[in-house]
This record gives C-alpha cells, sequence and structure tokens, in this order.
C-alpha cells in the first residue's frame, strides 16, 4: 500500500494508535504530519519516522482551541501544499459518573476533543481534500455500540463520531471524498494512565473480551491505512471494528 508523496495529517499522534499510524504512513512513503500536545513524546515518534521514512512535519496544538486546529490545516498546506488523507484520532475519556457533581466537566471536555475537534478539523480540511480526492479515518471505539455506565462522555462521543462519519460519508460521495471508521476494542496505549484510570490493568482489560486479549496499536493502524489507501476505493461510510470481538 504505497502513500509515497501523499500528505497525512494523524492527530493525536504522539503516543498509541496514533503513533503506530503516523510510523506505517511513513514507511509507505508518505509525508506525516504529526500532531500532538505532548513535545517530548512528538519528538520521540519523529524519530522513528525518520528512521523508517521522511521527515514528518511536527506540531503541537491542542484542538479545543479552534486558532490551534486551523494552523495544523495553514501549516500543513503551507509546507505541502495539498492534504490526502486525514486520521482523526486525538482522544481522551474521564470516567465519571453522571451521578457525579463534576459530570458536566468530564463529559464537556471528552465531547470537545473525541467530537467537536474531529467535525471542525474535516470542515477545515474538505476544500483540500476535494482538490485531492482524498479521505478520511475516523478512530471511534467498541463503546460507541455498548454501555459503560461510568463512560457515558466517552460512549456519547464516538457514538456521535461514528453518525457524523456516516453523515458526511453521503455528503461527500458525490464529491469522491471517502470517510470511514475504524472502531478499536481494548488497545494497549497509555490512555489508561493519561485518563487516571488506575484500577485497570491491560491483563484485566484483555479478559473481558472473547478473544481474551488486547490490541496493539500497529493492529490499529493496518486497518487505517488499508481504508486510507486504493485498495478501499469501494469503500466508504464503513465501520471496521478491530476489537477483538468486543461488540459480540
Amino acid at each position: 500500500m504505497s502513500f509515497l508523496n501523499k500528505v497525512v495529517i494523524v492527530t493525536g499522534s504522539s503516543s498509541g494508535i496514533g503513533a503506530a499510524t503516523a510510523i506505517e504512513f511513513s514507511k509507505e512513503g508518505a509525508h506525516v504530519v504529526l500532531v500532538g500536545r505532548n513535545k517530548e513524546k512528538l519528538k520521540n515518534i519523529r524519530n522513528q519516522c525518520v528512521n523508517v521514512g521522511k521527515e514528518p512535519l511536527v506540531l503541537v496544538a491542542d484542538f479545543t482551541k479552534e486558532d490551534e486546529a486551523k494552523s495544523v490545516i495553514d501549516k500543513t498546506i503551507t509546507t505541502y501544499g495539498k492534504l490526502d488523507v486525514l486520521v482523526n484520532n486525538a482522544g481522551t475519556t474521564r470516567e465519571v459518573d453522571i451521578l457525579n457533581k463534576n459530570f458536566m466537566e468530564a463529559y464537556d471536555l471528552v465531547i470537545n476533543i473525541n467530537l467537536r475537534a474531529a467535525v471542525y478539523l474535516t470542515h477545515l480540511a474538505m476544500p483540500h481534500l476535494i482538490d485531492t480526492k482524498g479521505n478520511i479515518v475516523n478512530i471511534s471505539s467498541s463503546y460507541a455500540k455498548i454501555h459503560v455506565a461510568k463512560s457515558i462522555s466517552y460512549c456519547t462521543s464516538k457514538a456521535g463520531l461514528n453518525h457524523f462519519t456516516r453523515c458526511i460519508a453521503a455528503r461527500l460521495a458525490p464529491l469522491n471524498v471517502r470517510v470511514n471508521i475504524v472502531s478499536p476494542g481494548p488497545v494497549r496505549t497509555d490512555i489508561l494512565e493519561n485518563s487516571g484510570m488506575t484500577n485497570y490493568t491491560w491483563d484485566m482489560v484483555g479478559e473481558t473480551t472473547p478473544l481474551k486479549r488486547v490490541s496493539e496499536p500497529e493492529e490499529i493502524a493496518e486497518t487505517v491505512l488499508f481504508l486510507a489507501s486504493e485498495k478501499a476505493k469501494s469503500i466508504t461510510g464503513a465501520d471496521y471494528a478491530v476489537d477483538n470481538g468486543t461488540t459480540l
């Protein structure tokens, strides 16, 4: 799946699924735009991309701030003159029950990062993706389809992202822009640590899946590259579950 000289933005690429996806695109010859909030982590992924491909463009941005989101698109176009693929991967979660007095604070944070930021970045990217007949891959979650009582905000944000994807896939199909979803189940990333969910381990989480395992980030990245490639030219509005059977 060659992406030689294609320009690919991967949000949330400082670690986990985003980092693995950026590295895989680099291996295939793409000009990758790394975007995240942690400068040191981005530097590490930048080095890994250089080792297997081209020098990436590294951008530090907080997608809850519209001006920083806009700067990602502007700097990409200024640097490369085009955009071929947008991977909306940036996300977070907070385990706060709706009965908790701080629920709305957690809800707003999760919705703003997981859903609103993806919608806004997609809106900004559209003219450029129409020009290149490019495509979008949105990273959702198996939690969009199941209920998890203490992860209401996360489940809601991902369900919203799924329907947004279907809506714009239908809208953009006549313009030859494809939009698809990858829905991971448990993936071995730093999301538990980053979200303060210290009561869990990945071994515990893996035991909850039918296949009794947790995916590695590279497994998700491989699916993203397939959907972004010419091999998937007839696929739009699809939701690919890579979840070890979680949604069964």
